[in-house]
């Protein structure tokens, strides 16, 4: 399986877990996701009152710089841990 595959597939899993991640969980899933599919995040940080943009931005923005294959792992990796349980 390539590792186009194997992101594809992790995103098909995710869908299908018993419970719901954690909030860290989520940011991290985020972040990889929008690393691995359209790179490094651009325009400016949402503003104070918008909590949930602005945790989204700040996770992506830690993942500046991975390359998309190594997001593409990372993201497969963590799903690979929340199936396991």
């Amino acid at each position: 399986m390539t590792l186009t595959e194997s992101f594809e597939d992790a995103q098909k899993r995710v869908k299908t877990l018993k419970e719901s991640p954690g909030n860290d969980e989520l940011l991290e899933l985020y972040a990889l996701f929008k690393q691995a599919t359209v790179g490094d995040v651009s325009g400016s940080r949402p503003g104070m009152l918008d909590f949930k943009g602005r945790a989204k931005f700040d996770a992506w923005t830690k993942r500046k710089g991975t390359s998309k294959d190594a997001a593409m792992t990372a993201y497969v990796a963590v799903v690979d841990r929340l199936v396991k349980g």
